[in-house]
């Protein structure tokens, strides 16, 4: 038999941080201390003291972003009971599956918006692959316009709680995104909702925001093949925000100072999505670079044709420095700030101002 998971028990010796949905601890386990994490609505309360089991298999495979152990039971709560409306489950038929209210069951007060529903009148989608890229994206929003309303959905093509993401938690504190949505099987947004498509309807008919930011949470998943990471969801939502009558805003991944060759210019991961995946259309953002860089940004959309399909807006990103130092953000990306890759990030400032000039447009 194959095992698939690793659990250990172990006791708790410090509380880090806690917040309302998430304890970040130290466990202790065979005189090893380890860094862990505890879904307060999921396993309950915890406290220095608890004997708890927990899953250790990220760490054991030595991964990155999931390098936590997480906490899978604890003693001291040995009885819990359901709290709260909702019938969907999510992580449905695995031994942590949940219960929540999502935005369209019938038990929902919202219920009837999806029945009425009839077109998102080109609300604007900006539509990420990284998590890292909502940050950057939001504050060059919030640095052009103070008040433009921000909103946030979570796809489940990284982390599945959305309180494991650091960022949330501080673009919600700073007031740089308004409220949030998990799609799929990601759950603790402040709406739920069973896909993507019933996603972009809530943040538009419910939400009531400007602009909405889509990306997956923490931990994109890559294999080093074509097809073989989580970002290609990035087209199956463009085509889904075309087929209900909203505006998708493209956002490649484009780095001048990763280590793989793959990964330079525009990402494989942005071109496999635009060439072969989405079926519709929408505006890739373009930073203006130097003459070298855009040269071969150049030369990669017309190999593929995607001036042929595709609006590609070159944009003036630079200013993304100074709304990051503004809102006091230190976002990196792989590792790397700003410093380390600013292509990156200077097309996530490009993004950021071309959706702000438009919604001025358009007020």
């Amino acid at each position: 038999m194959i095992n698939l998971l690793s659990y250990r028990k172990g006791k708790v010796i410090e509380i880090e941080a806690q917040h309302e949905a998430i304890t970040f601890l130290k466990v202790s386990i065979d005189g090893q201390i380890s860094k862990a994490i505890n879904y307060n609505q999921m396993t309950g309360n915890i406290k220095v003291g608890d004997i708890v089991v927990v899953n250790t298999t990220a760490v054991e495979l030595s991964l990155g972003t999931g390098g936590y152990h997480f906490v899978i039971f604890n003693y001291s709560n040995e009885f819990k009971e359901l709290e709260g409306k909702g019938h969907i489950m999510k992580l449905r038929y695995t031994p942590l599956q949940i219960k929540c209210l999502s935005a369209e069951e019938e038990n929902s007060q919202y219920h009837d918006v999806f029945n009425n529903f009839e077109s998102l009148d080109n609300h604007n989608f900006i539509v990420g692959t990284l998590h890292s890229m909502l940050a950057p994206i939001a504050s060059m929003l919030k640095w052009k316009n103070r008040n433009i309303k921000i909103n946030y959905i979570m796809t489940d093509g990284g982390s599945l709680p959305i309180q494991f993401s650091n960022t949330v938690r501080l673009l919600k504190n700073k007031g740089l995104i308004n409220k949030t949505i998990t799609i799929g099987h990601a759950f603790g947004g402040d709406l739920e909702c069973v896909n993507i498509y019933t996603g972009l309807i809530a943040a538009k008919e419910i939400l009531k925001g400007d602009v909405t930011i889509i990306t997956m949470g923490p931990g994109i998943v890559g294999t080093g093949t074509k097809y073989g990471f989580s970002g290609i969801e990035q087209g199956q939502i463009i085509d889904a925000i075309n087929t209900l009558g909203g505006n998708p805003v493209i956002v490649p991944r484009i780095s001048f100072n990763d280590s793989r060759e793959r990964h330079i210019g525009i990402s494989h991961h942005t071109r496999t999505v635009l060439s072969e995946i989405t079926k519709t259309t929408g505006q890739v953002i373009i930073p203006i670079l130097d003459k070298t860089k855009s040269q071969i940004i150049e030369e990669q959309i017309e190999k593929l044709q995607l001036n042929n399909k595709f609006d590609i807006v070159y944009e003036n990103g630079e200013e993304i420095i100074d709304a990051m130092n503004y809102f006091n953000l230190n976002t990196t990306t792989m590792g790397r700030g700003y410093q380390e890759d600013k292509e990156f990030f200077l097309t996530l400032g490009a993004v950021g101002s071309y959706v702000a000039k438009k919604f001025k447009k358009e007020e």
